[in-house]
């Protein structure tokens, strides 16, 4: 059986709502989103979703971190304490506007950060803390916020894996100042492309706005390049697909969790293997769904299970990520601005300290972590299929025991 698949349609929710509202575009004639429709209805539709009073549409999720940064305004050498394991499109931004990426560790059954992790990587200092909701599972973001607000630093939310997501009953993209969502190829929804900026502060909102527009305050009087700015903006035609994507998120994660829901009740008592962690009062929206595999019930680990995984045609990823981000060449080698270092030559030595000892979380999730694919296409024979292909590889890796 072949799974439904997020890199082509098998695995999207496309169909006639975008057509149209493509089409409608591409009638107008307008397609820059400081002249179109279908823009700012994005925005206030999602902010009205999320229940904030800001919404920014931008070309990217690595576009939406950066205006979020760039809204926080940091010096050059201050600090944004990101995670290990994230994706370059959130730790890039932090460079690119001179200040220097912290990394904290993370709980290893979930990946994300906490409070305490957080809290070890403090610096009189840190400008701003990113919480990652990774997979779709909230962080302890509650914690985390009233950490840094005890501090006065910003804390911007990457929400790009976790749309609909919720810690204590709370959707995340709510609890930070300004935060970011993804509307990249394989996210809840897509356009291929695309960012949103989301928030209730005003004058981080404005600050987002500006930077994705050059600096410039389209629609108020006097306007003028107001600071160093580049163009990240949303194009109507992405927005088009957005809208009608939009509609559909609901749906989609319902499904997510019903089809996560039932895989974890069919792999329970799978030996050597843990199913997501979900804490009560969350709700995990299933970005992608994750196995936690011991190495020592089950030999050779995740490899292991994803080379027999791979012989039945089910594609899986162990470790996520091969290695944590501080071990890409970038963050290693400082390669950054031509020959300069910056901004690393601006950093404190126990910045860039990333020492294995002190990210003991973040090597014992990547060495046990199971990466399955996941998208609101899924149905309970791919779920049934896939738990049944998962139980033959553990039998058949850890020779026939029970």
């Amino acid at each position: 059986m072949d799974l439904p698949s997020d890199r082509d349609a098998s695995g999207r929710s496309f169909g006639p709502e975008e057509l149209a509202r493509v089409a409608a575009v591409l009638a107008s004639g307008s397609l820059t989103a400081t002249a179109g429709a279908q823009t700012p209805e994005l925005e206030a539709d999602f902010a009205a979703l999320l229940g904030v009073r800001h919404v920014v549409a931008c070309s990217s999720g690595t576009a939406a971190v950066h205006a979020a940064i760039a809204a926080v305004d940091p010096d050059p050498g201050d600090e944004i304490i990101t995670t290990s394991i994230t994706d370059m499109g959130a730790i890039a931004p932090i460079l690119y506007q001179g200040a220097i990426p912290v990394f904290a560790d993370v709980e290893p059954t979930t990946g994300n950060v906490t409070a305490a992790t957080v809290e070890a990587a403090l610096s009189d200092r840190t400008k701003a803390i990113i919480v990652t909701h990774l997979f779709g599972l909230p962080a302890e973001v509650d914690a985390i916020t009233a950490l840094a607000d005890a501090r006065g630093i910003a804390v911007i939310e990457d929400c790009a894996q976790a749309y609909l997501a919720e810690r204590g009953g709370r959707k995340v993209g709510t609890f930070g100042a300004v935060n970011a969502f993804s509307l990249q190829q394989g996210k809840h929804i897509t356009t291929g492309e695309g960012g949103l900026v989301a928030g209730d502060d005003d004058h981080f909102a404005r600050r987002a706005r500006l930077f994705v527009n050059k600096g410039w305050p389209y629609g108020e009087s006097g306007p003028d390049h107001e600071f160093l700015a580049i163009n990240s903006r949303i194009s109507e035609l992405q927005a088009a697909v957005a809208n009608a994507q939009l509609e559909k998120l609901a749906a989609g994660v319902a499904q997510r969790i019903a089809m996560a829901d039932r895989l974890t009740e069919q792999l329970a008592d799978v030996p050597g293997i843990e199913t997501p962690p979900v804490p009560a009062g969350d709700r995990h929206v299933y970005w992608k769904y994750c196995l936690r595999v011991d190495p020592e019930v089950i030999p050779g680990g995740p490899p292991a299970i994803a080379d027999e995984l791979k012989l039945g045609g089910i594609a899986s990823a162990p470790r996520y990520i091969q290695k944590p981000a501080f071990r890409c060449a970038v963050i290693r080698d400082q390669v950054t601005f031509g020959s300069s270092h910056w901004p690393f030559d601006l950093a404190r030595p126990e910045a860039l300290d990333y020492d294995e000892s002190r990210f003991p979380g973040t090597f014992d999730m990547l060495d046990r972590v199971l990466v399955l694919p996941f998208n609101e296409r899924y149905e309970e024979q791919h779920v049934d299929h896939l738990a049944k292909a998962i139980r033959a590889s553990v039998e058949s890796v850890a020779g026939g025991r029970p």
